[in-house]
């Protein structure tokens, strides 16, 4: 069975702790989003919790965390590491291929990095660094945790009361097979640039 301390927590917060605990989750704090939403859509499934409001509090609550270390990255971490590039070893050059890489693939990073734990947790911080327009990089961060979000309430609320381990490295497997299609298609597309060239 899933942690019932969890469930419980979860439960008590209610809508307002699922924004809140989504927006620690989307920050560079690494929170899996999976100890929040499995439970809230087994809550769901108990008749505790409404569908669309989980679902909705969710996406705020990514949008909001996500947004905050966008900003972060942007105003402090760029500054600060243009003005210690020295100590970093880092050269600017270096640094604007990074802006250009997020002009050109921002997109699909910012979409895949949503769905894969770990990376959707410095992904915001990334691409406020690297200058990504703002709108975009939000466009594609609430459809990347939309989709995310809905598998994991989906999965709570199906499974009801047997969410067990074994659900949550399926998660962790689908994980790591959407970054292997995506790593895979970058490198196909890049390969192709480089021919041309």
């Amino acid at each position: 069975m899933f942690d019932i301390a969890v469930t419980s927590l979860v439960s008590t917060l209610g809508y307002l702790g699922i924004i809140i605990l989504m927006a620690i989750e989307s920050s560079f704090i690494p929170l899996p989003s999976e100890v929040i939403l499995i439970p809230a859509g087994y809550l769901v499934y108990a008749g505790h919790m409404n569908f669309f409001l989980v679902f909705i509090a969710s996406v705020i609550g990514s949008f909001i965390g996500s947004a905050i270390s966008y900003g972060i990255g942007k105003k402090l971490g760029r500054a600060y590491l243009l003005s210690h590039s020295k100590m970093f070893f880092i050269e600017k050059e270096k640094l604007l291929k990074v802006d250009d890489y997020f002009k050109n693939h921002g997109s699909v990073t910012v979409f895949v990095s949503r769905l894969v734990f770990g990376v959707r947790h410095v992904i915001s911080l990334v691409a406020g660094f690297a200058n990504m327009d703002f709108w975009r990089f939000i466009g594609w961060t609430v459809l990347g945790a939309s989709v995310w979000n809905l598998f994991l309430i989906s999965l709570g609320y199906y499974v009801g009361g047997q969410v067990s381990g074994s659900v949550v490295n399926y998660v962790n497997l689908i994980g790591a097979a959407v970054v292997t299609i995506a790593v895979t298609v970058i490198g196909i597309i890049y390969m192709k640039r480089r021919v041309k060239i």
